[in-house]
């Protein structure tokens, strides 16, 4: 997986530097703080400092612009983000007890300054709790931070933006089943970046943004194309209220202006909407939550919104919840959404019905199943389910397979999609053509016929390439004979069906 720690940021600053502070920072909370909410205070606290130290940046260059003019300076139109008296990062650094309640404080102070941009963005820590966050642990954060200068000269967005996401996915790593709430496999994550295209100007759309990696994704890609990336739209809504303020956070700390995370449940408060319907978007990527069993059911039996158009799903998964809120969000001409998911969507009798109506809107493009240990802190193999509202000619009624079990990469118990990974499957993605062991192209007849069971190995035959000659993963092997059984069962179920018949004639 690409890492960029020995990559020089100004001033001498490097990024592996940067990143070994800001872990730093978290292992000096270890012990009265689980791993799991490292997330909930070091990540104000690096905004904080940043918006301060750019705040100091903007005085300067304004005092240098008006020849030392101190009043002109001051004028709120210098600055990004407005920081009131008192509540700046060198206010809270020289106090010695209440520490808690200061920094709270001063961040509540800044929310309220700016409204429009900042509101609530810092979450709902706890700062005053002594018996969690003691004084001396406090201070010690704060110095810790007032180390290494924030400024844009010193650290640009981009630089910093990593070393966020690098806290991001090691905050995911020590944090256990928790973390799949607000982290997705990032090379898993530029795949499906890639496979949609994101273009200038384009709205982009995640129902389940987390941390907003799949949002700044896009963004990502098209500054890598050298694409106009400031006149993309990014919404993102998220159930939890800190994750959702991470998300907002890393918008801001990329660079990224032109942005909107908000805090509810997709599914029982959707927020992005025109009247008496979602908003709809250009793109759309999710990783939704696997498998949800306390959801409303019942009022998405009646769903003011329309997203019950395909059914019902069972009250134990809500998976095809989300897909038809996702559907239900795409542009009609432009529309396109890339879904991580468990296999199980794929051939579930229990959502067999909806599954068969959306195939037969021919919504589906491309299902690709992915390797083992993708799916955030599960050993279950994940695919991608790309749709499109509109599809080229070349694809309609037609739906393409992609199994790339064998695409992946593990290191250090980490596994990753490799640039070599990702330019594979991108690349048969985009050939639209048989490749044994790799990719088959479905006419809707032949999906039809096994009765709409989208299991990739009933249509992609032959052995995945693999790294030895001759060697079939172990996983491969049982999706192999999972796909052998649902077979075998199908035209067992036929044959029953044939004789009930029979015998009532």
């Amino acid at each position: 997986m690409a890492n960029s720690t020995n990559k020089n940021v100004a001033n001498g600053v490097t990024s592996g530097k940067l990143e070994a502070h800001l872990w730093e920072s978290a292992n000096i909370l270890r012990g009265p703080v689980d791993a799991a909410d490292f997330k909930t205070y070091v990540f104000p606290l690096l905004f904080f400092k940043r918006i301060s130290d750019v705040y100091d940046e903007e005085y300067v260059a304004a005092l240098a612009e008006s020849d030392g003019d101190e009043e002109y300076a001051r004028f709120p139109q210098n600055y990004r983000f407005q920081i009131p008296e008192d509540c700046h990062w060198s206010d809270v650094r020289v106090v010695g007890t209440n520490v808690g309640q200061a920094l709270q404080k001063a961040m509540r102070g800044i929310e309220k300054a700016n409204p429009e941009t900042l509101y609530g963005i810092f979450g709902d820590a706890a700062w005053s709790n002594k018996d969690r966050l003691s004084d001396a642990m406090l201070r010690d954060l704060v110095e810790h931070f007032s180390t290494l200068e924030l400024s844009l000269a010193n650290l640009p967005e981009d630089e910093l933006g990593q070393g966020y996401e690098y806290l991001i996915k090691k905050f995911a790593d020590d944090s256990g089943h928790t973390a799949a709430e607000f982290y997705t496999n990032r090379t898993v994550v530029h795949l499906m970046t890639e496979m949609l295209e994101p273009q200038p100007g384009e709205s982009i759309y995640d129902p389940t943004c987390g941390s907003g990696g799949m949002l700044l994704s896009c963004i990502a890609q098209l500054r890598l194309r050298n694409l106009e990336w400031r006149s993309v739209r990014l919404y993102g809504q998220e159930r939890n209220l800190m994750t959702s303020s991470i998300a907002r956070m890393n918008c801001f700390l990329h660079g990224v202006e032109d942005f909107q995370v908000v805090r509810g449940d997709t599914l029982s408060e959707p927020k992005f909407v025109e009247g008496d319907s979602l908003r709809q978007f250009d793109v759309c990527l999710a990783n939704p939550p696997y498998s949800i069993k306390q959801w409303d059911r019942k009022a998405f039996v009646s769903d003011p919104w329309g997203r019950n158009i395909y059914g019902t799903p069972p009250q134990g998964r809500a998976d095809y919840a989300f897909r038809q809120h996702i559907l239900r969000s795409l542009k009609a001409e432009t529309g396109r959404s890339a879904i991580l998911f468990l296999h199980g969507v794929l051939f579930r009798q229990e959502e067999a019905e909806m599954r068969r109506k959306i195939i037969e809107a021919d919504l589906i493009e491309c299902v690709l199943g992915l390797g083992p240990n993708l799916f955030y802190n599960s050993p279950m193999e994940a695919c991608v389910i790309i749709c499109r509202t509109v599809k080229p000619a070349a694809r309609r009624g037609r739906v393409l397979f992609i199994n790339a079990v064998n695409e992946v990469t593990r290191e250090r118990a980490q596994s990753f999609l490799t640039n070599e990974h990702i330019e594979r499957i991108v690349q048969a993605y985009r050939n639209l053509r048989d490749e044994p062991g790799l990719s088959y192209v479905a006419a809707r007849e032949e999906i039809r016929a096994r009765d709409y069971n989208l299991s990739i190995p009933l249509y992609v035959t032959g052995s995945p390439p693999s790294a030895e000659a001759g060697e079939t993963p172990v996983a491969d092997q049982l999706t192999k004979a999972l796909a052998d059984w649902l077979e075998s069962s199908r035209h067992l179920r036929r044959s029953l069906s044939a004789i009930l018949e029979g015998e009532n004639l």
